[in-house]
């Protein structure tokens, strides 16, 4: 089972990103992600994430979005994750700001496994102790630890 630490690392964990819009964040996440290896082409990834966003609104409540996509242009899932200084409007389900993002971008081929990590981070993101330690974390070292003791314990339970 792929768990997050397994794509997220520390060089793709942004904090207290100052004030920007829903299309800012995504756009320097695409940015982060673009920069791995994984990555063959950052336009169709900025495509593919926005076309998504198009079909309904990522930002899933609770004060988080996830904004993802299918595309070619990647071998592997990939992702990045923020959380923002101040709440932004995501025009999220639950009409609420946002503060946590995490961008997950995956191949066409690996539809499963991404839809598993989809519904494991959506079941990690219900916790709102979980949601409170994120955005309290001051540096990326800070949430990968959240994010792995988190995911450990959710793993053995």
């Amino acid at each position: 089972m792929m768990k997050i630490t397994d794509i997220l690392t520390e060089d793709m964990i942004r904090t207290n990103v100052p004030d920007k819009g829903k299309t800012e964040v995504i756009n320097s996440l695409i940015e982060i992600v673009s920069h791995r290896d994984k990555v063959h082409d950052k336009e169709k990834v900025r495509e593919a994430i926005f076309e998504r966003e198009k079909i309904m609104s990522t930002g899933v409540g609770n004060g988080f979005a996830i904004p993802h996509g299918k595309t070619d242009a990647v071998t592997d899932i990939v992702g990045a994750f923020a959380t923002t200084a101040d709440p932004i409007d995501y025009q999220s389900l639950d009409e609420q700001p946002v503060r946590i993002v995490l961008l997950l971008v995956g191949p066409e081929t690996m539809v499963g496994q991404h839809i598993k990590l989809l519904s494991r981070i959506s079941r990690l993101m219900n916790k709102e102790d979980f949601r409170k330690r994120l955005v309290q974390a001051e540096s990326p070292s800070k949430v990968f630890e959240i994010f792995r003791t988190e995911e450990s314990a959710y793993c053995e339970a």
